[in-house]
């Protein structure tokens, strides 16, 4: 693929409406991450909208954090509105494994042909039906022991499936990635990996989905190494973070990104 520098460049020149249904926890960081990144993030998620504004957006994120009957209406409705328009979105299965509710959602979401399934561990573990320790929305399992996991979802779903962790996995079900980005503050920031479904939104509204998914890891998890130069801890991480976003340069994304092939 060409230099993750060069997808971030397009991703802010573009800058690509991206619809965002997240959870209550999420909706405020999230939309603040797409902007200090260069997106323009949008959170719309009624149903009696949610399907029509998805053929505007450019891009669409669903979250499963915090769902209702009528908040899963609005999603279902987004899904089936992008996919009619050709647009891509971005699956965030959120505890999928933990409830029947859940488990059921994350079946139906996948149906409607996501175009990347961004997760942790135990997440795409539950949503690939494979066994999996998760806790609710925290990952109990390594990411390496998802990553035959993914590839099948991958196959079968015809989707770019991404597993995040401390070394991240990508695959499109013929090629892999690993991303080593990051730093172990940001999971001490509540949102940061809905904020990174938002991202991986953003970049593939521009370019093709495994390439632009692999570029969007890297450019998440530098801006978490940058910020952790100057962190004390997870609040002022949290300000460092958004800051290293909207100043982190295509070059220094091609000098510091750290892909190998899986």
């Amino acid at each position: 693929m060409d230099g993750c520098g060069t997808y971030l460049e397009t991703m802010r020149r573009e800058a690509p409406l991206v619809q965002c249904i997240t959870n209550f926890v999420a909706m405020n960081i999230v939309a603040n991450v797409l902007l200090a990144a260069g997106a323009s993030p949008a959170m719309v998620h009624d149903a009696e909208e949610s399907g029509e504004f998805a053929a505007i957006a450019q891009a669409l994120t669903i979250n499963m954090g915090t769902p209702s009957p009528r908040w899963v209406e609005g999603m279902e409705a987004a899904a089936r509105g992008a996919a009619a328009a050709g647009r891509p979105w971005v699956l965030d299965p959120v505890a999928v494994g933990a409830t029947a509710f859940r488990r059921g959602l994350g079946a139906r979401l996948l149906a409607l042909k996501p175009t990347v399934i961004r997760g942790n561990a135990s997440e795409i573990l539950a949503l690939a039906g494979a066994e999996t320790r998760g806790k609710g929305a925290d990952s109990a399992d390594p990411v390496a022991a998802a990553e035959a996991a993914a590839q099948r979802l991958a196959e079968t779903s015809g989707a770019v499936v991404a597993v995040t962790g401390p070394v991240d996995f990508v695959t499109d079900g013929r090629r892999g990635l690993r991303c080593a980005n990051g730093h172990p503050l940001m999971p001490r920031v509540t949102a940061l990996g809905c904020s990174l479904t938002g991202i991986v939104g953003a970049f593939a509204a521009t370019r093709p989905a495994f390439e632009a998914t692999a570029a969007a890891l890297a450019f998440f998890g530098l801006a978490g190494e940058e910020a952790a130069r100057t962190a004390t801890g997870p609040g002022s991480f949290q300000v460092a973070f958004l800051d290293a976003l909207h100043t982190l340069t295509p070059e220094a994304l091609d000098r510091g990104a750290r892909l190998e092939a899986a």
